[in-house]
């Protein structure tokens, strides 16, 4: 320590300046003004030692001057023992009584007369605040019942660039025996996530009831404490294996404390100090390791091999699926205004979900599968291996000239079979251009009469080139002739003849009964008409 510190500290001390405030006003640390304290307690000096000469005068910078008068001796500060012990009891019930520092230094200024600082109550009510710690239960799961998952670091490994960076490191771990599947990758997304959970299952031969993990973003996409929503993916998979994910609150790592011991000891045990050169051999390396070293070890709580403790837990294990899980991404898309939704630049029909609605797409290796947003499956595509390419058939198109054709023919069919060979005859000898005439032969039924148009489709068909125009001179030529017919009708009429009565006759009857109807009596049941009042 300089000097003039020193000389700082000892003039302070021997003023009564607390060693806080001390250390506040020159930085020096309480233990060096302890041990100052200390020095000045047992030497009585109250500076720092000055040579002096035999005869008591001093000979250093003073010359042959007078020494200075001496200071009084030094005050010892009680280190150890704080202003507010002498109040220890009254404190504690206190605070024993929730009250803060603010409000016990009150009552002591008023009460005890206090004449010390607040910063000492504080300090003192701090002490006294101790928490106990904390108890923690032991988690026992049965065999088969539970395993725990969860993401680490793994050791630095030399990545596509040339520099070394530390992948991610998979862990799953049975709860009951502790046997666990360590593999490290680059990257892992939802897909990967999954397919990392299926392939230790196959490691392990079986799969557990529950999975514990935490709120991580490749298994679940909205934390909750009640209902945490999973991963599609993630959930599909579960679901594929007939295990159920349990999710940890968040911030609590206790939960699933066999996971993160593993974790921890594969980083400190099995790959602190190493580098790799590939990924490849991280984990040729990890499975070597589980193999030699972690399966065979005795656990630590439990004072039992794992690999033994494994062989008793595996009876208990589900037996997995027959067909591997079909790893997939699921995207929303937009129905456009051809029932079509884009996925990988090609198309696909989207029906009977209307325009402009969403929907789920769930895309596979060599599938795509179309869900409204309820989960009702509405469309199965294969995936269209060329960009650009249309996945829409026949029916779902709004117009089709082959289904066109088809209907058109159907609705001749009811004029009658004629007809009907008509329009396949003109199809097959014009094609699509055809539709146009045999559209105007299904709507002859609206100024012809059906049995006119069989006849005439009959004579057109014994034509060399049966023609819609042909139909038509055909009909036009009936038509003609059916109206001159009825002319002739029309002029044929007469009015006398053998059965036709005289119109005196018709004459004479209506006299007649209109007489007789005069000269009955009035019906008294039938009101009669009264003369108005003059």
């Amino acid at each position: 320590m300089k000097p003039h510190l020193r000389i700082t500290v000892q003039t302070l001390l021997g003023r009564g300046t607390g060693q806080r405030e001390i250390e506040r006003m020159t930085g020096v640390d309480r233990k060096t003004i302890r041990r100052i304290g200390r020095e000045l307690a047992g030497t009585g000096a109250n500076s720092p030692g000055v040579a002096t000469g035999s005869d008591g005068r001093e000979s250093g910078i003073f010359g042959d001057q007078n020494p200075p008068p001496p200071r009084p001796p030094a005050r010892v500060p009680k280190l150890a023992r704080s202003a507010c012990e002498v109040h220890r009891a009254w404190i504690e019930v206190q605070v024993q009584l929730g009250r803060n520092a603010q409000a016990i230094y009150q009552d002591l200024v008023e009460r005890f007369g206090f004449t010390h600082r607040y910063n000492s109550v504080k300090r003192f009510v701090r002490t006294l605040r101790r928490r106990d710690p904390e108890r923690f239960d032991v988690l026992e799961s049965d065999p088969g019942e539970e395993a725990q998952v969860d993401l680490g670091l793994g050791a630095p490994t030399r990545y596509r660039t040339g520099k070394y960076r530390r992948p991610l490191l998979f862990v799953l771990t049975l709860k009951y025996s502790g046997k666990a599947f360590r593999k490290v990758v680059w990257k892992c997304d939802q897909q990967m996530w999954a397919r990392l959970h299926e392939e230790a299952f196959r490691a392990l031969s079986g799969v557990t009831t529950y999975v514990v993990l935490d709120n991580l973003k490749q298994g679940v996409i909205k934390p909750d404490l009640y209902e945490p929503q999973l991963n599609p993916v993630y959930a599909a998979m579960l679901a594929h294996h007939g295990a159920v994910a349990d999710v940890a609150r968040i911030e609590d790592p206790d939960r699933k404390g066999a996971v993160e011991k593993a974790i921890q000891h594969t980083q400190d045990t099995a790959l602190k100090g190493r580098r790799f050169e590939s990924i490849e051999e991280q984990n040729a390396w990890l499975s070597h390791w589980e193999e030699r070293w972690a399966a065979p070890r005795i656990h630590g709580r439990k004072k039992r091999q794992v690999l033994a403790m494994y062989l008793e837990e595996k009876p208990f294990l589900k037996p997995m699926p027959l067909e591997p899980f079909r790893c997939f991404r699921q995207e929303k898309r937009t129905v456009d205004d051809s029932g079509l939704i884009p996925v990988d630049a090609s198309h696909y029909a989207a029906l009977p979900a209307a325009p402009h609605c969403e929907v789920m797409v769930r895309i596979y290796e060599r599938e795509i599968e179309i869900f409204d947003l309820e989960g009702q499956l509405l469309r199965r595509h294969d995936k269209s291996e060329t960009k650009g390419a249309y996945k829409l058939l026949p029916e779902d198109r709004i117009f089709n000239p082959s289904r066109e054709t088809a209907c058109l023919i159907g609705k001749v069919h009811k004029i009658g079979p004629h007809c009907a060979q008509l329009a396949r005859e003109i199809f097959s000898r014009l094609g699509r251009p055809g539709q146009k005439a045999i559209y105007a032969l299904s709507n002859l039924a609206r100024h012809h009469d059906v049995a006119d148009i069989e006849k005439a489709c009959e004579k057109v068909l014994s034509l060399p080139q049966p023609s819609y125009q042909a139909l038509k001179r055909i009909l036009a030529v009936s038509a003609a002739a059916k109206e001159a017919g009825a002319a002739a009708d029309k002029e044929k009429l007469r009015q006398e003849g053998e059965h036709i009565r005289q119109v005196e006759d018709y004459q004479r009857f209506f006299d007649q009964h209109t007489g007789q109807l005069s000269l009955l009596p009035p019906d008294p049941s039938v009101p009669q008409p009264q003369e108005p009042p003059r």
